[in-house]
């Protein structure tokens, strides 16, 4: 390591945070990756993606959940500190890849991932290896440490332990974003007593432990977590939203792939149409750039581009059904959107979603599920689900859902009456 990763700032820097009061930055490395290009970039990106369609003020940023997430890591090394389990060395790397552990992701987050196919974690490691202003910071500490960071996330790394504080089913990622998503869509679900679980965790040579004492604790923040993705993130009117950024964009590729003249060429989506995107391409992309081109296509001669550009920039979306995914009404609707002029390819969606609130791998399986491990008094540890009865009841339980997404004042205009009737009657059938 050089003297550049003990370098302090002469003064600390602190952010004003309405989760965590303030964020504390005193290592010259955390300071200039802050000021790094592809870091300022997650300002312009919305750590909730569309569902401030649903709740209006959820309009924070990756950039606000990163440095929160930095913080509860530089907070568990101040704690940690205290345990010889914990090795000072590693300090510099766990609040490096804590900051940088959202770098890849593109506007709209996993909308858009599921729209082109991307992997954030994979552009992530991408920024942080290639010919970028974060690199050329990670490599000022040493030639290797920029590969390191990146394992981190990857969770490819040795050192299990710095992994689990940022990537775990109890970790800083997960404390940050729940308490962070509630304060600004303005619920309570996600508040749970974060003081408590750091004051309870402790180091081990694999795993962040959790102090058998703490385990109440925990068990509220797994039911918060619970509550905030049926609550929240699934909300239908925010699911609504992502299925109208999905076919808009389908429609805008389909139309580049067939020749279409844009009335304002598509410029920076053209490498993610021809699936041949660059790190500079990625980067240049944020949802400033992709609110301009939705605004742009709401003029374009083609209809159904047209329409559905401007339906997710004046909210006006789709209504939804409950659904069971059923092919057979699928394709029953799609023959009678047919029959009624209208195309199913961008007016009927069916949106599925599912969550895990706990789970751990068992003896034969392998999916990188690590569980929650309770240290007692005599120091013998026990996996949290044997001793709680509470997340004993959530563990394992993948709870499903799905919708039916359609324009229902398109259904109302149709002018042949015995099809608009077995469209409604096939959609009365599932409300």
């Amino acid at each position: 390591m050089s003297d550049y990763s003990r370098k302090q700032l002469q003064e600390e820097k602190v952010f004003k945070d309405p989760v965590h009061r303030y964020v504390h930055v005193r290592d010259q490395v955390i300071w200039d990756l802050v000021k790094t290009k592809e870091f300022q970039r997650l300002r312009r990106i919305k750590q909730l993606g569309t569902l401030y369609l649903a709740f209006h003020s959820a309009e924070h940023s990756r950039f606000n959940h990163s440095l929160g997430v930095y913080e509860i890591v530089r907070r568990m090394i101040e704690n940690f500190e205290e345990y010889p389990e914990w090795d000072s060395n590693d300090r510099l790397l766990a609040l490096s890849a804590a900051l940088l552990h959202d770098l890849g992701h593109g506007p709209f987050s996993h909308t858009f991932e599921d729209i082109f196919h991307t992997d954030h974690e994979e552009y992530t490691k991408k920024i942080i290896l290639e010919d970028t202003e974060v690199n050329e910071v990670l490599s000022r500490v040493s030639l290797e440490f920029p590969r390191e960071v990146a394992e981190v996330i990857n969770k490819t790394h040795p050192n299990k332990l710095v992994i689990s504080m940022i990537s775990s089913q109890i970790d800083a990622d997960r404390m940050d974003y729940l308490q962070r998503d509630s304060f600004y869509t303005g619920v309570s679900y996600g508040n749970f007593d974060m003081e408590r679980i750091l004051r309870v965790m402790r180091p081990s040579k694999d795993e962040v432990l959790i102090k058998e004492s703490g385990m109440h604790a925990v068990e509220d923040y797994l039911m918060s977590r619970y509550q905030m993705y049926w609550q929240v993130y699934f909300h239908p009117v925010s699911r609504g939203g992502e299925v109208m950024l999905n076919l808009v964009m389908q429609r805008a590729k389909a139309l580049y792939k067939s020749g279409y003249n844009f009335k304002q060429q598509p410029t920076y989506f053209i490498p993610f149409f021809n699936e041949d995107v660059t790190v500079h391409d990625y980067l240049r992309l944020d949802e400033m750039v992709v609110n301009f081109y939705l605004q742009e296509w709401v003029r374009e001669e083609d209809e159904i581009l047209s329409d559905l550009a401007g339906r997710f920039v004046n909210r006006d979306l789709f209504k939804y059904l409950p659904f069971d995914g059923s092919i057979i009404t699928i394709t029953e609707l799609n023959e009678l959107y047919k029959k009624a002029g209208i195309d199913p390819d961008y007016y009927v969606f069916s949106d599925s979603y599912s969550d895990l609130p706990y789970d751990y791998d068992r003896p034969g399986q392998n999916r990188n599920r690590r569980p929650i491990h309770l240290q007692r008094p005599n120091g013998e540890i026990r996996e949290i689900s044997s001793q709680s009865a509470i997340i004993n009841s959530i563990t394992g339980i993948h709870r499903l859902g799905s919708r039916l997404y359609y324009p229902k004042e398109k259904i109302l205009a149709i002018k042949d009456l015995k099809v608009k009737a077995e469209i409604i009657n096939l959609l009365n059938e599932l409300d």
